[in-house]
């Protein structure tokens, strides 16, 4: 099974990253592959940042043959997608934004459908805007058809809205444990959902 961990911080290394981190190591010790990706290495590179709208229905053209090309292929393969951002006024950064309004070719063609989505959130404060980040999240994923799951499990608790953690969160064992915990949810779920998944980027 394939997941993919998206970075929407501007720093490859931070919070964030430590977050995703985590819960990628836990979906790795389930035998699955996870790939961790860097939003804004993959937004920087492009002519335009920012979705113009430049064709109605989209076709893709303002990425064609860049690594957020590829990127997009990778989500279409996806069993489960865990986006993680960190507070910036109480919603998702300009880059994951970015990268989420570009989509709109994946959205036409439903290639997201019915995968598994969690969200995870960093921010300054121990109560600074992290759920409405991760509802944001939640909203995109949505808007894709996507299957929502909050950090809950059978052998832990219920759970919220996602994982959530005040910086710097490599001190935060409980925002830590709340990403592993939300990692074993998409897992679970990613795994009794898998045959109602297309798993391709169809033509």
């Amino acid at each position: 099974m394939l997941f993919l961990a998206l970075n929407g911080s501007p720093h490859k290394d931070g919070n964030t990253a430590s977050m995703l981190k985590s819960a990628c190591s836990v979906i790795e010790q389930t035998g699955a592959e996870c790939v961790f990706v860097q939003v804004s290495q993959l937004m920087s590179g492009l002519k335009n940042q920012f979705c113009l709208a430049c064709s109605n229905p989209c076709s893709g053209r303002c990425y064609s043959g860049t690594g957020l090309e590829e990127v997009y292929g990778l989500l279409a393969r996806a069993d489960g997608i865990i986006i993680g951002s960190p507070v910036y006024f109480c919603t998702v950064s300009g880059q994951m934004k970015a990268f989420w309004d570009k989509t709109r070719l994946l959205r036409k063609k439903k290639a997201l459908l019915n995968t598994v989505g969690g969200a995870l959130a960093v921010g300054g404060a121990r109560f600074g805007g992290q759920e409405t980040t991760l509802r944001a999240i939640h909203d995109i994923m949505l808007c894709h058809g996507m299957t929502v799951v909050g950090d809950g499990y059978h052998d832990a608790d219920c759970g919220h809205q996602g994982g959530c953690a005040q910086s710097p969160s490599r001190e935060d064992a409980e925002g830590l444990k709340r990403a592993a915990i939300l990692a074993r949810r998409v897992c679970e779920v990613a795994s009794a959902t898998r045959l109602i998944r297309v798993n391709d980027y169809p033509d």
